[in-house]
């Protein structure tokens, strides 16, 4: 299942009272896993940075003078996250900006219907316990010392840590890790046979048993990779 890990840095609070993006990062996971492949571009937002916009993020008017518009980036934003679930902490307020960033450039909303909002999830799994973003670092205990300001694509590689794990993302490494070794033992045993053979130290008696206990293992079984071919 494909999903995009998303955030956003904006001049302030309301896009209604004329706050802007300035920054949109996304993070592709498959099965909750990071596939390396990420969407991040800064935005001007044609107007002044308030001081506590700054103080958050610290991504300054002069900085942002000269970047790409929202309507520049449109195309290939909406082709990174193509028709994929968006996974978002605290997902109402990004995509009020989004959405308000789509209406201003004559685009239609995205709908909510294929947010995910890992600040309910964290809500529903730990009710009445901090769930800010590093809230949630911690409690998973997942470094996150380099978020000293806030950033749209570094807080997306962190949320998509957050995700895995309030969706249980610790099972699906197991899975991972249990279809690697799946794919080991189909490769081919090469078997080395002694120069002189041991004594045999079991009676026919308990060979047979031990062959119809094999026979009923099925033919997957992972003692048929040890049984050299005669």
């Amino acid at each position: 299942m494909r999903e995009i890990i998303l955030d956003t840095e904006t001049t302030g609070l309301d896009p209604l009272k004329g706050d802007r993006l300035v920054e949109i990062a996304g993070v592709e996971v498959l099965n909750y896993i990071p596939t390396g492949e990420t969407f991040h571009v800064y935005i001007d937002p044609q107007r002044d940075m308030p001081a506590e916009a700054f103080a958050v993020h610290g991504l300054s008017e002069e900085f942002l003078r000269g970047k790409p518009l929202f309507p520049d980036i449109i195309d290939d934003f909406m082709a990174f996250i193509g028709d994929s679930n968006l996974v978002i902490h605290n997902a109402e307020f990004d995509m009020r900006f989004i959405n308000n960033e789509l209406k201003l450039a004559g685009r239609k909303p995205l709908s909510m219907d294929r947010v995910v909002d890992t600040l309910s999830l964290a809500r529903r799994k730990h009710p009445g316990a901090p769930n800010s973003l590093d809230a949630l670092c911690a409690r998973y205990r997942i470094d996150n010392s380099r978020r000293v300001k806030h950033g749209a694509l570094l807080d997306s590689e962190i949320l998509a840590e957050v995700y895995a794990e309030l969706v249980g993302g610790r099972q699906a490494t197991l899975v991972l890790a249990s279809e690697s070794r799946a794919a080991a033992r189909s490769e081919k045993v090469v078997v080395r046979q002694r120069p002189v053979p041991l004594d045999r130290l079991i009676v026919d008696e308990e060979a047979q048993a031990h062959a119809r206990f094999l026979e009923g293992l099925g033919d997957k079984s992972i003692w048929k990779d040890y049984i050299a071919e005669a």
